[in-house]
């Protein structure tokens, strides 16, 4: 695991956007960890931030669609896929992943991709943004929304 070239955190003014958490609740631990820096950066940007608890990853996509047609300018979308012994895991990582995408190619309007697919705990553990965690991933997926909303905002795009 690397961040090499991770850029430097900046204050991001979120002023005036409203931004919707979409979050599976799976390995609440990690789940929690990713949720709570999402919600630090939104809160400290001055965004509107509204929460919607989904029951799995797989769920996402929908809620999140749902969100950004209800009128928020940006979903932060948080989930934990961890491996297991069937291929359960590809199946939910791709429709997470494609679904998503979709999305916000479909709505013209950021999804902040907080999804980690996992080998095991251990690198959730490491990416959730808890004590002793190297990486938030919340808080960086949280960022990415804000930021590329703020980009969509100031060259004029429209949602569809």
């Amino acid at each position: 695991m690397s961040a090499e070239g991770k850029p430097q955190e900046q204050p991001i003014d979120g002023t005036g956007l409203t931004v919707a958490i979409v979050h599976g609740t799976w390995h609440p631990v990690i789940a929690g960890g990713l949720l709570a820096g999402a919600r630090r950066v939104l809160e400290a940007s001055g965004a509107t931030v509204q929460d919607l608890a989904v029951p799995g990853s797989f769920e996402l996509p929908v809620v999140a669609k749902a969100a950004l047609e209800a009128g928020a300018d940006a979903v932060v979308a948080l989930g934990v896929i961890i491996r297991g012994g069937t291929p359960h895991f590809e199946y939910v990582s791709s429709a997470a992943t494609d679904g998503l995408t979709r999305v916000a190619l479909d709505t013209g309007k950021p999804v902040g991709f907080g999804v980690l697919t996992l080998d095991d705990e251990l690198q959730g553990l490491d990416r959730a943004g808890l004590p002793g965690s190297r990486e938030d991933k919340g808080a960086e997926a949280a960022s990415a929304a804000l930021l590329t909303a703020l980009m969509l905002r100031a060259i004029g795009a429209r949602s569809s």
